[in-house]
């Protein structure tokens, strides 16, 4: 009971009918590059996510602070 290919064929037939193949196409594309800039921010949080935190060396700790003072 699904959607078939001539059902899709169809609707798509009347919504190029309905707003024209030029208003398509800018959707189209305003809708591709929509998604490439979400897949490049989700790619650069995941970066930074796996990075590790700036400032924090796990050399030097709390514990060498303490032995500073006489």
């Amino acid at each position: 009971m699904g959607i078939g290919v001539s059902e899709l064929l169809i609707v798509l037939a009347i919504v190029a009918l309905l707003f024209g193949t030029k208003k398509l196409r800018s959707v189209g594309t305003d809708l591709g590059a929509a998604i490439k800039s979400f897949r490049k921010a989700t790619a650069e949080s995941e970066e930074a996510a796996d990075a590790p935190p700036s400032g924090s060396d796990p050399d030097t700790g709390p514990a060498e602070k303490r032995n500073d003072r006489p």
